[in-house]
């Protein structure tokens, strides 16, 4: 995935080219500046020989990060630009991104929730930019689960998702204010039919599909929405009333403690790395667009329920 790269540690930068402080052991202390072996630049913070504090790095591919680091790695608030013009603002941790952040597509595509371990993971919204339309729900390890809602010009959607996949009751609101009440089903994909196959063939498949091989001690985990289309199947139309609206989306819970990042870090007015703005881009531009501002309101309410 192009999110992907310019992540992960970079190459031990014991040799290469650096100016700036030390301490008494000799190792990189401080403010200065360092050109890697690999070709790699970084300009900022260390503190015992390691990346730490505020700092910009450039990798040799064209990707950079610039904002916060802890032991060598991108840990706290920093901006990640990639090497297809895609970039991520927000809150990253062991060099993945973790907390509240929003990830801007080549193709206008806009990501803006909450991330674990370098994935979509828990309360966000996916803005499509080529259908101009927005989902607004729940992620796990990277694919939509659970309650949520489309918004498209003139019509809204509200129901569940499986594996990625519409699926069971819900029902669009439109702006005249009535509802349409129905459910999804998942039908089998006759693009993925295979020719040539009989039934008998079929029913050999699925049961050895069912059965795992005997001496195995792992349940292997079948995918229903494998090889099948989300098909709406409408019911009736009623006039809008809030009550028959499906369970919105709730923020998923996450064990992983966020221990400090003053710890073990250097603090400098000389070199100065300014934080994404929260002032619209654009004159007249609304202020409650900022990720900053969404990733505030993100961590109060995750504080709230928790």
């Amino acid at each position: 995935m192009a999110e992907e790269k310019g992540e992960g540690p970079e190459d031990v930068d014991t040799i290469g080219i650096y100016v700036g402080g030390r301490n008494v052991d000799g190792e990189r202390h401080g403010e200065g500046w360092a050109v890697l072996p690999n070709g790699d630049f970084y300009q900022g913070c260390y503190c015992r020989g390691m990346r730490s504090g505020k700092g910009l790095y450039v990798f040799k591919n064209g990707a950079r990060y610039e904002g916060e680091w802890r032991k060598a790695m991108k840990y706290g608030v920093g901006q990640m630009i990639y090497p297809d013009g895609s970039r991520y603002e927000g809150d990253w941790r062991h060099d993945l991104k973790q907390g509240f952040g929003a990830y801007y597509y080549p193709n206008g595509d806009i990501y803006e929730g909450a991330w674990f371990k370098g994935k979509r993971h828990g309360l966000g919204t996916y803005f499509l930019a080529e259908y101009q339309i927005k989902f607004m729900g729940t992620w796990v390890e990277g694919v939509i689960e659970g309650p949520g809602q489309i918004i498209y010009p003139r019509v809204r959607y509200h129901g569940s998702w499986l594996r990625g996949k519409p699926k069971g009751p819900g029902c669009f609101v439109f702006d005249t204010n009535c509802m349409q009440h129905g459910f999804y089903l998942l039908m089998k994909d006759p693009a993925f039919e295979e020719y040539g196959e009989g039934e008998e063939e079929k029913e050999d498949k699925e049961v050895k599909e069912e059965r795992p091989e005997e001496g195995g001690e792992e349940e292997i985990e079948i995918d229903e929405t494998l090889g099948k289309i989300a098909v709406w199947r409408a019911r009736n139309v009623t006039a809008y009333m809030a009550e028959f609206l499906p369970p919105e989306p709730v923020p998923l819970p996450v064990h992983d403690s966020i221990p400090s990042l003053s710890e073990e870090s250097i603090e400098t007015d000389i070199i100065q790395f300014e934080m994404p703005s929260v002032v619209a881009e654009e004159e007249g531009g609304d202020d409650s667009d900022s990720w900053l501002m969404h990733r505030q309101k993100f961590l109060e309410e995750t504080e709230q329920k928790g």
